[in-house]
């Protein structure tokens, strides 16, 4: 057996498949890591397929739950949301597998550990920022970054015309033109045909969302209550079912979002790489617990923290986006958003309906809204007598603002008075 020893992050796809055989042509031993983050995929049969290719022994992790529970709730206490609108489906299952890969290579005691990420995206970044992160040691094969793969390897008919020499199965199905990246919080569509940003991706991309003129008539109303920011139970009032657990509440949220067309974005964003990108994403379930956490903190956080959590948002969602999961700043924001967290206890109703989410009313078990003082029906609770204090006070700058600047005032319609 070779005393080379490669941990390969493996899908079974085209590309991870010729990735495989080729490290055994050139002489490692082939361990493969599949991890089941909820993508539609027959596992045993990716398991054979890597046996059968040459690997000495196949990995099949389901993470599921542990992608819910530490990388998705997490992502949602701290409203993390890139460029104001994509809810990193990709980039939040990444970190995982990664660190799978590097406790498998460690049981291994494999020196190297290898993907088939591509040399203009963003995963080869999170993979790699991560094997770094938790093994320093650790030696990356890169495929599509190595000069000898790519000088055998120009395009996908020389992936197609290897599998073929060595007897890989190739799927006979015509491949989509445009790739895909699936787990339980999202699928993404991109590249291929959906480059041109005018293009409109037609209705066959979809796959987790319903189309709004497919999608019911009928609103449905669930109720989901969290507990320090977390969820701990959807209710679907509607149809009178009730889930908690991690992993069922987020997949029945899935289907209530994918039925009723919810969690569709187009957009150009930014490639940490420097290169800007068309994604279009479907994010279900996602999208009504966003919604939900986010309405509840309206009634439970505290305003200054609220503003100030508010502001390391767009950090937060980019060192998400970027790679860098496992590091001392992230482990900085994950403490303050943990703190934030504290009182976010409540419930929020939902009217789920062709595509929107819409809150319709929320209930804090420690709320910070006092409804009498609110009201603008009675006194009670606030003396409106201070407010010309408070006002005055803040007039202050403004006011002294006006008179340094008398001569040269910002506005056009100002300048008549400098003459005054």
């Amino acid at each position: 057996m070779s005393s080379k020893k490669v941990v390969l992050a493996y899908s079974g796809g085209l590309d991870t498949s010729v990735i495989l055989k080729w490290l055994c042509n050139s002489g490692y031993e082939v361990i493969c890591f599949v991890g089941n983050v909820g993508q539609d995929e027959d596992f045993a049969a990716i398991k054979r397929k890597a046996l059968a290719t040459g690997a000495s022994k196949v990995y099949v992790e389901d993470l599921r739950e542990e992608f819910v529970t530490d990388y998705i709730f997490p992502a949602m206490r701290g409203d993390a949301l890139y460029e104001g609108r994509y809810l990193l489906g990709t980039a939040l299952a990444r970190p995982l597998l990664a660190r799978t890969q590097i406790e498998i290579a460690g049981k291994e005691h494999a020196q190297y550990v290898a993907h088939g990420a591509t040399g203009k995206g963003n995963d080869q970044v999170r993979f790699e920022l991560t094997y770094y992160a938790l093994n320093p040691g650790i030696k990356i094969i890169a495929p599509w970054k190595d000069p000898g793969f790519l000088s055998e390897f120009k395009g996908r008919g020389d992936l197609i015309r290897y599998a073929e020499r060595y007897g890989i199965p190739v799927k006979a199905t015509k491949a989509k033109p445009y790739s895909e990246d699936e787990n339980l919080m999202h699928i993404s569509h991109e590249s291929g045909v959906l480059e041109d940003p005018a293009y409109r991706p037609p209705e066959h991309v979809f796959s987790k969302t319903a189309p709004i003129d497919k999608a019911p008539n009928s609103e449905t109303v669930i109720e989901i209550t969290f507990k320090d920011g977390n969820p701990v139970k959807v209710m679907d009032k509607s149809a009178k079912v009730v889930k908690t657990g991690a992993l069922e509440m987020f997949t029945y949220l899935n289907k209530i979002g994918c039925e009723n067309g919810v969690g569709r974005v187009d957009m150009v964003e930014n490639r940490f790489v420097g290169i800007k990108s068309r994604g279009v994403y479907e994010t279900p379930g996602a999208t009504i617990l966003w919604a939900a956490h986010r309405d509840l903190e309206g009634i439970a956080m505290d305003k200054e923290v609220m503003h100030i959590r508010d502001m390391f948002i767009p950090k937060f969602s980019e060192l998400i986006y970027n790679g860098f999961w496992f590091s001392p700043e992230m482990d900085f924001l994950m403490n303050a958003f943990d703190k934030s967290q504290e009182a976010i206890d409540g419930r929020v109703m939902l009217s789920i309906y062709k595509g929107n989410v819409i809150t319709i009313g929320r209930e804090a078990f420690t709320p910070l809204y006092d409804q009498k003082q609110s009201s603008m029906e009675e006194e009670g609770g606030f003396n409106a007598a201070d407010s010309k204090g408070f006002i005055d006070v803040n007039a202050i700058r403004l006011k002294a603002h006006f008179v340094a600047l008398k001569g040269k005032l910002p506005y056009k319609w100002m300048r008549k008075w400098e003459k005054a």
